[in-house]
């Protein structure tokens, strides 16, 4: 590769970095507004599913760049776009840390009680949403690579779904457990959300294998990769 598709390379590596973290960081702070998924209404065991969580939204779209990182770019530089995410998501936490010591005025539009009421709880749900990640993230690389070896590159698709299924499952389960661990969820809604959130999970990991077959297409058509080759940067 000349130095020109390795300068490209990495500005396209840089870009799906930033995309991962900000994705990641939102999802830590938007997590107390809870929606529910229109198109169904089930109930199971008197559990009504698909009652979600905001947060929700941005987050498979981590996973999907990490496989994709992880198939073009390789493991090592998939684990480093995760430890970035921690990185962000501490200091993103220490920011509004500091923001709701800091008194507000008293003409101030967001007030004390506003804000520490949207944001009262975002220390716990980082370090349960950071412990999730880091398990879970860990293991869906880790599931990727596993079964890319196994495959010599091929089948995608099994890779890309097997590995983002466990992981997400692990994710969930996590992050539900913590936040009704320290109340911040009551114990009667967690078989609902556990559910709801991995099938809803599971789903998007569905939909979006068309796309990281596109991206896999465009990086080794503008690379000229060959089939299980990665990009060194």
């Amino acid at each position: 590769m000349n130095l020109k598709d390795k300068l490209a390379a990495q500005r396209i590596y840089m870009l799906l970095g930033a995309l991962f973290i900000t994705s990641l960081v939102v999802s830590n702070l938007i997590f107390q507004k809870f929606f529910y998924w229109y198109p169904f209404n089930i109930e199971i065991f008197g559990v009504k599913l698909f009652e979600l969580s905001v947060g929700i939204l941005p987050y498979p779209i981590t996973f999907l760049i990490t496989d994709l990182i992880s198939e073009i770019y390789g493991k090592k530089r998939a684990n480093q776009v995760v430890v970035a995410g921690i990185f962000a998501s501490v200091f993103s936490l220490s920011i509004v840390l500091i923001a709701s010591v800091v008194p507000g005025v008293d003409w101030s539009p967001v007030s004390d009680t506003m804000f520490n009421t949207v944001f009262g709880n975002t220390v716990i749900a980082v370090g349960a949403s950071m412990l999730a990640y880091l398990f879970a993230q860990f293991i869906d690389i880790q599931i990727y690579h596993y079964w890319k070896r196994l495959t010599n590159g091929k089948y995608l698709w099994l890779r890309n779904n097997g590995s983002t299924f466990c992981s997400q499952f692990i994710d969930t389960f996590t992050v539900v457990f913590l936040l009704c661990s320290f109340n911040i969820i009551a114990w009667e809604k967690f078989n609902g959300l556990l559910i709801s959130g991995v099938l809803f999970k599971w789903f998007t990991a569905l939909c979006d294998t068309p796309f990281m077959y596109l991206g896999v297409y465009i990086f080794r058509k503008r690379f000229k990769l060959q089939v299980n080759e990665e990009i060194e940067i």
